[in-house]
């Protein structure tokens, strides 16, 4: 299954709040959930952090599941989408700014049944390979000993890793190779987190395979729109 991540930020002189209750109350339910090819869909708002300054990259994440790259295809020639979707996109986000990520998703510590009625708190953290260092050779090295260290970051309830797909370095390359997930029981879980020994080691061996430059981090909120079960 293509696990889809949509990194957007809000359109000029939209408040983030305002750009956020949009994408969960309005978009996501008017329009992008009634593609029929769409199994499964999550709506995340950014959470702010104390350590976070200026204006953010993006204030939302949106999470669609696919099939396979058929059903992608078909999903982008139905009405639903094109008279649907995508004509509501500029009422509230600044699609230049927008990132697409079509991922594989591997699972390294599955955790509890997601509650559909309670958001969960994820922290994301995006990364591409250093330079000269083979695809392959990066996400040995993520699903292996980085996965490892992972898990031993306290308070840590999920750990997903996903991997940018193989179409994507077709004709060029990807803007990014990764997109780790990490889940905490709150905002404050997540906090502590980052402050302990375990997260900074955790960041140390990331950056021995991962440009620096490239890399980033958001804590969201994940609403689930269509899901956990995928209809």
């Amino acid at each position: 299954m293509i696990h889809q991540l949509i990194f957007a930020a809000p359109k000029p002189g939209m408040a983030e709040r305002d750009f956020q209750d949009y994408w969960r109350t309005v978009h996501a339910v008017r329009f992008a959930s009634r593609i029929p090819q769409i199994r499964k869909y999550a709506v995340d708002d950014r959470v702010p952090r104390p350590t976070d300054s200026g204006e953010p990259t993006w204030s939302g994440v949106g999470e669609i599941w696919l099939r396979d790259d058929e059903e992608q295809i078909a999903s982008l020639q139905t009405p639903e989408f094109i008279e649907g979707a995508r004509a509501d996109e500029p009422n509230w986000a600044a699609f230049w700014r927008t990132l697409v990520l079509d991922t594989d998703a591997h699972t390294v510590l599955e955790g509890p049944e997601p509650d559909p009625d309670r958001p969960e708190t994820k922290l994301f953290i995006l990364a591409k390979r250093r330079e000269g260092m083979r695809l392959e050779e990066f996400r040995e090295r993520a699903l292996g000993a980085h996965a490892s260290l992972a898990t031993r970051v306290p308070g840590l309830r999920r750990y997903v890793q996903g991997h940018t797909r193989d179409a994507a370095y077709g004709i060029g390359e990807a803007p990014l190779d990764a997109a780790f997930q990490l889940w905490f029981d709150s905002p404050d879980a997540e906090q502590e987190a980052e402050r302990s020994t375990a997260f900074e080691v955790l960041v140390e061996d990331l950056l021995t395979f991962a440009e620096p430059r490239y890399l980033h981090t958001m804590v969201a909120e994940q609403h689930w729109i269509i899901g956990p079960q995928p209809r």
